[in-house]
């Protein structure tokens, strides 16, 4: 059941080396950040799949020396749209148009769109692109739990020094989460047999009926 998968998984503190995540199972991973819904289905992020050891050895640096950049086998990189442009939002348009076929609806519908994000300051369409990204992270985290891959998502990190590392600046993309895929160290990780903590449903959930 989905829901014991969930409750299978927990933000793996130690990764065993020897025991990297099943390429197959890495592909359906990355294959649900790609199927994962966006706003107007712009889909502003790119995802890099880190697997070099010297460039996660680099991201380990960054990220404060957390040892699953190193100790997981993969590391999927979440990068954002730095800002909305016309050039990217036409690029949508006629991606939708290539497989839907062209339409007057649509076309007024993203001319709509540009008028709505281009105007606005640059900073506030990277938030904007940022949290479509975080959709397709917690795609990730949950067809993951799926597949029992270990993952660790991680915003502790200097996103200036891995944007130089990965060269995302130059692309117009700026990172803005990390999820590791590995193995747990069942026997090495403090984290493994404790008790998952939530907030009851009656603090968090609220029924309007």
């Amino acid at each position: 059941m989905f829901l014991d998968k969930l409750n299978w998984r927990y933000a793996t503190k130690k990764m065993d080396p020897a025991r990297p995540a099943p390429e197959d199972k890495v592909e359906k991973i990355v294959e649900a950040v790609r199927m994962a819904p966006t706003s107007s289905g712009t889909q502003p992020f790119e995802l890099l799949v880190v697997t070099n050891p010297e460039i996660r050895e680099k991201l380990q640096v960054a990220a404060l020396g957390q040892t699953q950049l190193t100790e997981g086998s993969h590391v999927l990189v979440f990068a954002a749209w730095d800002n909305y442009t016309e050039d990217r939002l036409d690029g949508v348009l006629e991606a939708t148009e290539a497989e839907r076929g062209e339409s007057e609806g649509m076309t007024n519908y993203y001319t709509r769109l540009k008028n709505a994000y281009l105007p606005r300051e640059e900073r506030d369409n990277f938030e904007h692109a940022a949290r479509q990204a975080y959709i397709g992270l917690g795609f990730a985290l949950a067809a993951a739990a799926e597949l029992e891959v270990d993952s660790t998502p991680m915003e502790g990190f200097d996103a200036d020094e891995v944007d130089q590392i990965l060269g995302l600046r130059e692309k117009g993309l700026r990172s803005v989460v990390i999820l590791p895929l590995g193995t747990r160290d069942a026997g090495n990780d403090w984290l493994v047999d404790m008790k998952k903590v939530r907030r009851a449903p009656d603090e968090i959930i609220t029924r309007i009926d």
